[in-house]
């Protein structure tokens, strides 16, 4: 998990209970993967596997550009395994799933909503609600364990410098929801409290989408009864609930691109479910991506909403932020409609934009710097 230190990816933790569908579904995003020949995706390692975000308009770009190399925005899962009863207390692989998760942006939380007597649930039944609370449970226990410790020694602090109150009153707040066994991210909090929770990284601040694994025939049934009771019970809780068949997942990552449209029309689909999932993820911690194209390459940067042009250069180099003059900002339309950089400026479509310019998705952008 060092890699995500030096990387932009999206890093999103795979979690569910042993026969839920979290191996498939991982299965599926490692394979599409491999297969994609074109693109620097892989499998890092047993459990670590890159894919990237689905972008229509990159190819086109790299059509004008006359491009001889496509890079997307990535996004890398992460198989976190070893969860069982009693992994905040170092049970099974505990401490490696919880020092693994800890690292992620984003949890997606694999759980069971179909029937099938050849795959044995772990507790003989299929209930997405117990299985929801057995990892919840876990991830509350273990951000109990650090708080206190982190309390403790910013309580001896405080006593000597009264700078430290506030954040002291953020973390005592976070601790009496997980007394009350509810996850930090179960309340709004205002910007100053964030970034006092921030810099912990609990587990339970993080945001969660619901993974609903089903059968292939009811992945159009908007009322499959254990999906609507996951549904129902993180209501409160503000998480995205989605549904997938990991199965199918599975079988359609092994396809070729043509052979995988012609399976997903068959089944009432247009796109399959990792890429819409993919898409999610991004939107649900306020990503998106700025596109470099040239000769050399065509490229997605990702950046968080709110970023301006100097941050976005320090994307590509350091060097770019440090020496940013201004960047130059065409979009996608205009860009696509002048077919190419050059008739964008004679027509007036480029603007040039200083340091403190909020970057758009889409923007195609080229930075100018000392």
């Amino acid at each position: 998990m060092s890699e995500k230190k030096n990387t932009t990816n999206l890093f999103c933790g795979i979690v569910g209970l042993p026969n839920v569908g979290k191996s498939t579904f991982f299965n599926a995003v490692t394979k599409k993967g491999a297969a994609a020949a074109n693109y620097p995706f892989c499998t890092i390692d047993h459990n670590l596997g890159i894919v990237a975000l689905p972008d229509s308009r990159l190819p086109i770009l790299a059509e004008i550009s006359e491009s001889q190399h496509i890079i997307p925005a990535m996004v890398t899962f992460v198989d976190i395994a070893g969860l069982v009863k009693g992994a905040a207390q170092g049970e099974g692989l505990g401490n490696k799933f919880l020092a693994n998760i800890r690292e992620t942006d984003l949890i997606i939380h694999v759980v069971r909503c179909f029937e099938e007597e050849e795959i044995i649930h772990v507790s003989g039944k299929v209930d997405p609600i117990e299985d929801i609370e057995t990892i919840n449970i876990e991830l509350i226990l273990a951000d109990l364990q650090m708080i206190d410790n982190i309390l403790e020694k910013l309580h001896r602090k405080s006593k000597t410098d009264k700078e430290l109150l506030p954040k002291l009153s953020s973390l005592k707040k976070a601790r009496e929801l997980l007394d009350q066994m509810k996850p930090i991210r179960s309340i709004i909090w205002s910007t100053e409290e964030l970034e006092h929770l921030e810099e912990f990284s609990f587990l339970t601040a993080k945001k969660v989408i619901y993974l609903t694994n089903v059968a292939e025939n009811d992945i159009l049934n908007l009322h499959n009864p254990y999906v609507q009771q996951v549904c129902d019970y993180i209501q409160a809780e503000g998480a995205l609930v989605f549904s997938i068949c990991a199965k199918l997942e599975e079988e359609l990552a092994l396809l070729s691109p043509e052979e995988s449209k012609e399976y997903l029309q068959s089944v009432g689909l247009e796109e399959s479910g990792l890429d819409r999932l993919i898409r999610v993820a991004f939107q649900e911690l306020g990503l998106i991506t700025f596109l470099t194209t040239g000769k050399e390459e065509t490229r997605a940067w990702t950046i968080r909403k709110g970023t301006t042009a100097a941050e976005a250069a320090g994307k590509i180099h350091s060097d770019f932020q440090k020496g940013f003059i201004r960047a130059e900002i065409i979009p996608f339309t205009d860009f696509v409609t002048c077919q190419g950089r050059t008739k964008a400026k004679e027509q007036g479509k480029a603007r040039l934009e200083g340091k403190e310019y909020i970057m758009q998705d889409g923007d195609i952008t080229t930075f100018y710097h000392n």
